[in-house]
């Protein structure tokens, strides 16, 4: 099965992207790491990337696609995939569409915008070891002390209520109109983002089972 997972910022695509390659033993393409690993092997598409990463600039869409498509080429993806974060826009959509990639259920993971601010506000991090908590899901056991190095716990620019907000903003744009483009293919299912994970998890594969 070929599964796109859609959500915002902070809507917790990643954990549910796991549960699914568990579920179907089959991997997740998560643009991140595979342009990583591209950069790494030297593929002719991964020194393209890195050209531009080079000069600070954004990988173009060809390069991402080119990147995408060779990896969906290898033997573990013969059975099945799930894209996390991929494909971002209605061209990329379009352009996956164009390679030929059949895509079987979209699933959108929904999150209200001033939870996922709440959530990702809220965490913090250790300077020193990197171990991670948050003010309200697992606190410290003294405030602003991590449990395992006694390190100072920060807030991440990247969790900054600011930040997060902007990133938002570039999701609602750029990022929900894939939403009506699945819809319109018949391949859309909402699932609403539960407080508990395991909750959302188990709509998640109700909808993968449909």
């Amino acid at each position: 099965m070929n599964i796109i997972l859609l959500g915002a910022p902070g809507a917790g695509k990643g954990t549910q992207a796991e549960l699914i390659c568990t579920h179907l033993s089959i991997p997740t393409i998560s643009t991140g790491n595979i342009i990583r690993a591209a950069l790494k092997s030297g593929t002719e598409m991964g020194l393209k990337a890195k050209s531009f990463m080079d000069e600070g600039k954004l990988v173009p869409d060809e390069v991402v696609i080119g990147i995408i498509k060779e990896r969906l080429a290898e033997d573990d993806c013969a059975n099945g995939f799930v894209l996390d974060g991929f494909p971002r826009t209605i061209p990329q959509a379009e352009a996956l569409d164009a390679m030929g990639v059949v895509i079987d259920k979209v699933i959108d993971i929904e999150v209200p915008d001033e939870n996922i601010v709440a959530r990702m506000s809220g965490r913090r991090v250790c300077e020193k070891c990197g171990a991670s908590y948050h003010l309200v899901y697992k606190k410290p056991e003294n405030d602003g002390i991590c449990n395992l190095c006694a390190g100072t716990l920060v807030q991440r620019k990247d969790d900054h209520p600011d930040t997060v907000m902007a990133r938002l903003d570039v999701y609602h744009k750029e990022t929900e109109p894939l939403k009506d483009y699945y819809s319109k293919q018949g391949k859309l299912a909402i699932v609403e983002g539960q407080e508990e994970i395991a909750e959302t998890s188990a709509l998640v594969l109700k909808e993968i089972e449909a």
